[in-house]
């Protein structure tokens, strides 16, 4: 039975198409032992000065850090519990969310999800999938590297050493209901397939 991480980062809750594929895939899988982190409803913080310290390779000292320091811990402990994390990746502004960016900000601890060696970094986060369950208004020729939505989440999750990562896109969201419903029907049966 696999655990696993859901990253739901969309604004638009029941609305998002992101969503949609992720209730699509869980639904397809419903032996699954589930943990879920919305991003919408419990965002977690953008790093500032009063949290980068907190989160930093080592816990500093002092009480004004405990609770970023516990948000990691616990952030970190979901990533390495799990066998597949799933995450809804909704394109805004040509890139991610700025609330998975700030997961992202969390997830990343050196010298415990990442470090770096004489023949430069090394993820620590072995053995794991990832699925991204893309959704755009537009159309994209991907090999350009443009929207960055997935490339820039590709890169983070290598860089903590995830690199076994499927990507299923529902795009052309804005092409009009019936474009929009068959690239739904689409990615759906795609990602419920995995």
């Amino acid at each position: 039975m696999a655990n696993v991480l859901v990253i739901r980062s969309a604004a638009t809750g029941e609305a998002s198409v992101s969503n949609k594929l992720i209730n699509a895939y869980l639904a397809a899988h419903p032996e699954a032992n589930v943990v879920e982190r919305d991003l919408d409803a419990n965002p977690v913080p953008h790093v500032d000065s009063a949290s980068l310290a907190g989160i930093g390779r080592q816990a500093p000292e002092g009480d004004q850090f405990a609770a970023a320091r516990a948000l990691q811990d616990e952030i970190i402990g979901e990533v390495f519990a799990a066998d597949i994390i799933v995450i809804g990746l909704p394109v805004y502004n040509f890139g991610m969310p700025s609330t998975l960016k700030a997961w992202f900000d969390y997830v990343s601890r050196a010298g415990t999800t990442f470090q770096y060696t004489e023949k430069g970094p090394e993820g620590l986060v072995k053995g794991k999938k990832a699925i991204l369950a893309q959704a755009r208004a537009g159309k994209y020729d991907d090999a350009t590297g443009f929207p960055f939505a997935v490339p820039h989440t590709k890169s983070l999750l290598s860089f903590v050493g995830v690199d076994d990562v499927t990507v299923v896109t529902a795009e052309g969201l804005a092409f009009g209901p019936e474009a929009a419903a068959e690239a739904i029907s689409g990615a759906v049966a795609e990602i419920s397939a995995l």
